[in-house]
């Protein structure tokens, strides 16, 4: 008989969304004239830049004429789009990254599961906590764990505890770590990180032989000019580091899927033998074998991000976020609401009201005002007593669910 990965099994709950969407269904089923207002799953509203709008309608008639007809592309993305990656993100930056080091995929979320493809079973990882809940639920599908604890950590994983008490930021850990999940701006808190910081990470990895995996799908948030936006604009980064960035929030490609990771030739890591083999190779034999590429016509639409138009209709479309993220941080700090984030990332990361677990705090919103957030705890235990609300709805939306949610409830 076929036997299963058991390490399914050690997934003790439904991922946080589905189970948020399997909540708010019930709900809605139960009470059909609820008007309820979603701000907990980043998914985006707004339209896509007319930029890429134009791009892909083109795009979509070369591909009915015999003579412009597009059939497999290249795994790895076309190198006209990597080209305008490596040109505008990096170059403009001050960051060595070649176009060839750049490879198109669907999803960043997809990314972070897969990359631990090429790595070897006996590493050990870090993670921050709170933390997105695919690195650990992914290391946990390929075997990387051991069984969860009461507070749902996983045996075998080093937790970084990002809270208020230490300003969220991911403190640098005693002992040595093989590979490191790091994401900033980050999801959930909205936190980010200095050249100070990044460089104390990149020292560390190097000193150890350590990979950073550097989730940068919200560099086009940041706004403060002494952030970062590439771990490759700190020295050494190409010698320890991995890249992960996404056009879903920034152009709203969250239907459309594209995005990017960047794997340094430099980059190297130990076989069982003790020689040092080349991550761009492995990865690039990973995607030829299991991974088709994206589509041209998104490609094409990804491409015009990098127009004159495109770059003011993405600006456009990530103030407009921002200023969502700033009414909900300023309705709640003035209801009382110790709260985090919002400046340099569109999630804002709340305290709970005294008492209050995540969880329940999350039953209280759906069901006393209709407003729909993340849970803390569902991003790990340090989570626990806060919700994230995301500035990805409509302006109309936002202030209709502050004005609720405010005259509701007063800290």
């Amino acid at each position: 008989m076929a036997t299963i990965n058991d390490n399914y099994l050690k997934l003790k709950a439904g991922y946080l969304f589905p189970e948020i969407a399997r909540r708010v269904n019930a709900f809605a089923q139960a009470n059909p004239d609820a008007k309820i207002i979603r701000l907990g799953i980043g998914d985006v509203t707004e339209p896509l830049p007319q930029a890429c709008r134009t791009a892909m309608i083109q795009a979509t008639e070369e591909m009915g004429e015999r003579t412009t007809f597009k059939g497999y592309g290249p795994e790895q993305g076309y190198l006209w789009l990597r080209e305008k990656i490596a040109a505008h993100d990096f170059h403009a930056r001050g960051c060595e990254v070649d176009a060839e080091e750049i490879f198109i995929s669907d999803g960043s979320k997809c990314d972070t599961g897969n990359i631990l493809e090429i790595f070897g079973k006996n590493n050990t990882i870090a993670v921050t906590d709170p933390v997105y809940p695919v690195y650990v639920d992914t290391n946990v599908m390929a075997g990387n764990t051991g069984e969860a604890n009461e507070a749902g950590e996983f045996a075998g994983l080093v937790y970084l505890p990002i809270t208020a008490e230490n300003n969220f930021t991911a403190q640098i850990p005693s002992q040595k770590v093989d590979l490191i999940y790091l994401c900033f701006p980050n999801n959930p808190t909205g936190a980010v990180a200095t050249k100070e910081h990044l460089k104390a990470w990149v020292d560390y990895a190097l000193a150890h032989g350590s990979i950073i995996f550097f989730d940068a799908a919200y560099e086009a948030f940041i706004s403060d000019a002494e952030i970062p936006h590439s771990i490759y604009e700190i020295e050494g980064a190409r010698d320890c580091a991995i890249e992960f960035r996404s056009f879903s929030k920034n152009a709203g490609f969250t239907g459309t899927r594209c995005a990017l990771t960047v794997v340094p030739k430099t980059l190297t890591a130990k076989a069982s033998d003790g020689s040092d083999v080349e991550l761009w190779k492995l990865w690039n034999r990973r995607q030829s074998t299991k991974f088709n590429g994206v589509s041209y016509i998104v490609q094409r639409g990804a491409e015009a991000v990098y127009s004159p138009q495109g770059q003011v209709q993405t600006k456009q479309l990530v103030s407009f976020y921002m200023e969502n993220a700033k009414i909900i941080r300023e309705k709640l700090t003035a209801a009382g609401f110790h709260v985090y984030g919002g400046v340099n990332a569109p999630y804002v990361w709340v305290k709970t009201p005294t008492g209050l677990s995540s969880w329940d705090f999350f039953d209280k919103l759906l069901h006393t005002v209709n407003v729909v957030v993340t849970p803390g705890s569902g991003f790990g235990a340090a989570g626990e007593g806060y919700f994230r609300i995301s500035a990805f709805n409509s302006r109309e939306n936002v202030e209709e669910a502050m004005r609720r949610i405010t005259e509701k409830f007063k800290v």
